[in-house]
């Protein structure tokens, strides 16, 4: 079952940030991840939920997702993300 990996991201420093979006798409082909969703304009439809930056992942099913998640290279990636901005993260099954 696929596995998506839904995260609100507030950037706190743009240019460490911008490091950090370089490295990710290596790390995501490798494991077999994709982009949905990188940002991009959002629109409120209901409640007050207003995402500054809205990114969507998705992986062929959890193991997957905890592969690449748990990688060396992404591990390295992350961490320049956690340094350059605050996120809320998820990680649900679809179809």
């Amino acid at each position: 079952m696929a596995a998506y990996f839904v995260v609100e991201v507030k950037v706190t420093d743009p240019q460490m940030y911008e490091e950090y979006r370089k490295r990710v798409g290596p790390t995501l082909e490798r494991y077999g991840g994709k982009f949905l969703v990188r940002g991009g304009a959002s629109e409120t439809i209901e409640g007050t939920w207003k995402p500054p930056r809205l990114v969507i992942l998705e992986f062929e099913d959890n193991e997957q997702f905890r592969r690449w998640y748990d990688s060396p290279e992404y591990t390295e990636a992350r961490n320049i993300r956690f340094k350059s901005s605050t996120a809320n993260a998820i990680l649900i099954q679809g179809t």
